[in-house]
């Protein structure tokens, strides 16, 4: 798969948290949208400080979106899925 192309899939609850930044918080959603796209570009090196998770979320990565929220994800040959994109995941 070329870098760059793969799907964005939103899980669980994802996508309304996207949508609620949407509504909420415009700064933190283009700051938001920016994080996925480069995600979708480099999934494990640029900003937001990317960072492997272990225990309950193995296999995710997260990036800070703010200091209290994070954006975790998980990457697959085609796909970055899309977990969490509010608050912290500890």
């Amino acid at each position: 798969m070329t870098p760059g192309k793969r799907d964005i899939v939103f899980k669980g609850s994802s996508f309304d948290d996207f949508n609620q930044w949407r509504e909420k918080d415009k700064l933190v959603f283009r700051k938001l949208v920016s994080l996925i796209e480069e995600t979708r570009r480099t999934p494990f090196e640029e900003t937001g400080k990317p960072e492997k998770l272990k225990h309950q979320f193995s296999g995710c990565w997260s990036r800070r979106i703010t200091g209290e929220h994070r954006l975790v994800y998980m990457v697959t040959d085609t796909s970055i899925e899309i977990v969490a994109c509010r608050y912290h995941y500890e």
